[in-house]
């Protein structure tokens, strides 16, 4: 996939300073980003976030999901760290897009969990890729990661786009009782590695 570099800028946040990196997919012409701390270009592994947009959640403080709460803990463990990377992706929704994401809210409203909503608006339950990952690591000379994430098909994706992940670090937060049967689906039909699920009925 083409992904162009287009500029970078510092960026204090309240977990510390950071680069932004703005990337563009001159295929689709989305723009994603790229957070780094410290030097991340030295050769040793790295600490990495590949964290989907959720604006809901990231920006709303939305309770159906756990995306706002895994982005500060990602960010507050590459804080600790000293030094990390989050890719940023443009794929709200896990890919359908937010209009989108907010019918399949409906859905979800009147009974389906998040697979059936998605399948009931005729998209896969994650559209989601990474393709545009090895380009953007490899512009910060990022090539051996730990990554952050629950979900083993990140792992999965990531290694065959040519990435080196040395170790899977879990990331499980956010749990409140608006998302339960959520995480229990990611869970139960997604893979989701969730401590604490398996032993959960899927009733709500």
């Amino acid at each position: 996939m083409p992904v162009k570099f287009i500029a970078h800028s510092h960026l204090p946040t309240r977990y510390g300073a950071f680069e932004i990196h703005a990337f563009e997919d001159l295929h689709t012409h989305k723009e994603h980003i790229a957070l780094v701390m410290g030097e991340v270009a030295d050769g040793e592994p790295v600490l990495l976030r590949v964290h989907s947009e959720c604006l809901t959640g990231d920006a709303f403080g939305s309770q159906r999901c756990d995306c706002g709460p895994q982005l500060d803990l990602a960010m507050r463990k590459i804080a600790e760290a000293g030094r990390g990377v989050i890719l940023y992706l443009r794929q709200e929704g896990r890919g359908i897009g937010l209009v989108n994401k907010i019918r399949a809210y409906a859905l979800q409203d009147r009974g389906a969990d998040t697979v059936e909503a998605n399948e009931q608006l005729g998209f896969a339950p994650d559209l989601r890729e990474y393709s545009m990952c090895e380009k953007m690591l490899r512009t910060l000379q990022v090539a051996r990661v730990r990554l952050m994430t629950n979900n083993p098909r990140k792992v999965d994706a990531l290694r065959a786009h040519g990435l080196i992940v040395l170790e899977r670090v879990p990331l499980q937060t956010g749990e409140n009782p608006h998302n339960r049967a959520y995480l229990r689906t990611k869970h139960d039909k997604m893979g989701h590695m969730l401590e604490g699920m398996s032993d959960q009925d899927n009733s709500d």
